[in-house]
């Protein structure tokens, strides 16, 4: 049986089981999304509390096990839950969906750790939400092997360029509007600045919305995330 100790990880999804025990979906710094069972973590004599076992909050925990589902021994707080709420706390929901539904259990990836991470504490920080879900959404397909082209025509392999017009075909990445005549149309200036992490302009934004989500849902097989309609509706009742 395998056993973990004091590993750094954050809740992403927990419901009841049974009566007294919870099913944690969590992201761990150093095994990946994993799957635990706490039992009697619901009962008044649980030496765990279940408020404990929050998203949002950075904690240690122990578990052993093999399998789809192991068993959570010890759980402790590593800092303070991180102040979301309103638009900051919708975008940190989507964020665990789409961990949970994308990244598959008992694959590390330390790197997706630090940027969840990282995003979780721009969000937290008032950043700009709509740049920090692309930031992470593009790493997130990165870290999966999925990574985007952003900086090169896939056609012919010349650079992009900023006032230029382009098609982004999902299976094969950037070429040039007047070539393709389909697909998802950005400007180079979008594409250069997803590829440099360099903010982009308002007008861009709702294109990479667009591009990452398209993306995102081929690696779903056409499936949608729930977050979208909750943060579509958002921007409708901001409109």
């Amino acid at each position: 049986m395998n056993r973990v100790e004091a590993q750094p990880a954050f809740v992403l999804h927990a419901r009841a089981w049974r009566e007294t025990s919870m099913l944690l979906d969590v992201l761990s710094r150093d095994h990946g999304r994993v799957g635990l069972v706490a039992r009697g973590v619901r009962s008044a004599r649980s030496r765990t509390p279940r408020s404990l076992l929050q998203p949002f909050s950075p904690l240690q925990l122990a578990w052993s096990g093999r399998g789809e589902l192991a068993t959570l021994h010890a759980a402790e707080a590593a800092g303070n839950a991180l102040p979301l709420s309103g638009e900051a706390l919708l975008c940190a929901m989507y964020l665990n969906e789409l961990v949970v539904r994308l990244a598959p259990r008992h694959d590390p990836h330390p790197q997706l750790f630090a940027g969840y991470l990282e995003a979780l504490a721009r969000l937290a920080n008032a950043d700009a939400p709509a740049w920090t879900l692309r930031r992470f959404e593009r790493d997130l397909l990165a870290h999966l092997g999925y990574g985007l082209l952003l900086d090169a025509q896939a056609d012919d392999g010349q650079c992009i360029q900023a006032d230029a017009e382009y098609a982004y075909l999902p299976d094969q990445g950037p070429v040039r509007w007047h070539v393709a005549k389909s697909g998802l149309k950005l400007r180079g200036a979008a594409l250069l600045a997803l590829a440099r992490d360099e903010e982009p302009e308002a007008s861009d934004l709702p294109d990479l919305r667009r591009l990452l989500r398209a993306l995102i849902a081929q690696r779903l097989d056409g499936g949608v995330l729930n977050a979208w309609g909750l943060m579509g509706a958002a921007r409708v009742r901001r409109d």
